[in-house]
Formats: structure tokens, C-alpha cells, sequence
């Protein structure tokens, strides 16, 4: 039986589309879900993709936050259920206090959408299966406020958890030391700019997206069977 995995929808999101197309191709049940549904429906993943949720008034998913689906988010985070926010949805994630720092805009205040290298950083996270360190991925941006910011001791606490998921090699926002993404602590919520689900084919570029997601995949199966071995 395939994975279930959630895909958030606010208004103004954009990707949503993407990342169903994108894992369902690659054998997930997906299901899309509206941004008051609550209690989630069983699932074994929850991605929130990229757009402008909420028009980004006020500051790029500061509204998104109080949804009604975000505390069930959190909830589902706070079990150990994978999550992972992709741009919008790692600015969503921020704001919602699962991941620490926040995103503001590029340098040169210059929205950029253009093929990316990064280079993996870690790899002990809901993201990293079948990865290696330091190995580079073409996956590509497409945000104006992706320039990662944080204090100066949590960037250490990043650096010194092994936190930091991956790193752009030329980075092209400004963003704190290179970084492109980063997990919580627990490791199974992942934050990322670069968007896998716009690169799942050579036709649009790159196939390296296809990597992450099926990490992805991997990351839900095995929490659906350690959820199983629970209940029995």
C-alpha cells in the first residue's frame, strides 16, 4: 500500500498542484488539504508547498500560521510525523515556530527563479534517504524572501545539531551561511527554498528533485510502520 501524504492548501498557494502531480507520480496517495481542515485525515507525511499564501501581506506566512490546519500540523509534527515546507511552506513553517529563524527578502530585493546547485549538508533527516554528504543537487529557486536569517547562537545551535540540510553553492540571496534548508532537532521537519517537485524530469532541467521526494516517500513509510509497532 502507498504512502499518504497531505499537501497543504492556502489561499494564494500555488504549488500545490506540483507536489501532488510530482508524488503521486512517484506512487504516493496524495491528498490535498484546505487550510481550517481539522482533525487531519490519516496520513503519513504533510508537505506544505510553495506560493504566496495569503497574498504574503503582513509578512510571508505570518497569516498562514493561525490557520486552523496548523495546529493539526504541529500536532502531527510534534508526534514525530514527517513535515516538510517547501519556500512558502518553509516561510509558513518559521512563523509557526517549527523551525527556528525566519526568511526575509534577497539581497538586491530581486525575485529570483532560476535552476540552483546545492549541496547536501546533512543527511539524517526526513529528506536524506539514498543521499550522500556533500553531494550536489541541480533543484531550482523561484522566491523573493528566501534570504534565511537567524541570532547569532541559533545559527551555532544549527551548525553544532547538524541541522543545516543543505547549502547553496552559489548563493544567490544573501541567506546566512549558504543555507538553502534546515530540520528541527527531531529531524523530521525540513524547511528548504529550492522546489524538488519542479525537478522531477530532464525535460524541466533536472531529475534531482525526484531524490528528495522519494526520501520523502521513504521518511512515510517508515514512520507508518513504526506508528503500526506501536499500536500492536
Amino acid at each position: 500500500m502507498s504512502v499518504a501524504i497531505g499537501v497543504v492548501r492556502f489561499p494564494g498557494t500555488n504549488c500545490d498542484l506540483d507536489t501532488v502531480d510530482a508524488l503521486t507520480e512517484l506512487g504516493a496517495t496524495t491528498e490535498l488539504l484546505g487550510n481550517d481542515q481539522v482533525p487531519l485525515p490519516p496520513l503519513d507525511a504533510v508537505v506544505i508547498p510553495g506560493g504566496f499564501a495569503h497574498g504574503d501581506y503582513l509578512r510571508t506566512g505570518a497569516i498562514a500560521r493561525f490557520s486552523p490546519i496548523m495546529d493539526a500540523v504541529t500536532a502531527f509534527a510534534n508526534a514525530g510525523g514527517p513535515v516538510v515546507g517547501i519556500c512558502n511552506g518553509f516561510q509558513v513553517l518559521t512563523e509557526a515556530g517549527l523551525l527556528p529563524g525566519a526568511l526575509r527578502p534577497n539581497t538586491g530585493l530581486s525575485f529570483l527563479c532560476q535552476p540552483q546547485r546545492v549541496v547536501m549538508a546533512a543527511v539524517n533527516h526526513v529528506l536524506s534517504h539514498g543521499l550522500s554528504r556533500s553531494e550536489e543537487l541541480s533543484i531550482p529557486i523561484n522566491h523573493f524572501e528566501g534570504n534565511f536569517v537567524c541570532d547569532e547562537s541559533t545559527l551555532q545551535r544549527l551548525r553544532d545539531n547538524d541541522q543545516i540540510v543543505m547549502r547553496y553553492i552559489d548563493n544567490p540571496n544573501g541567506s546566512l551561511d549558504d543555507i538553502a534548508g534546515i530540520c528541527n532537532e527531531a529531524r523530521n521537519v525540513v524547511g528548504l527554498m529550492p522546489h524538488p517537485e519542479r525537478a522531477t524530469g530532464e525535460l524541466l532541467g533536472s531529475a534531482d528533485g525526484i531524490r528528495l521526494l522519494n526520501a520523502l516517500l521513504h521518511a512515510a513509510a517508515v514512520d507508518r510502520q513504526s506508528t503500526k509497532s506501536q499500536a500492536a
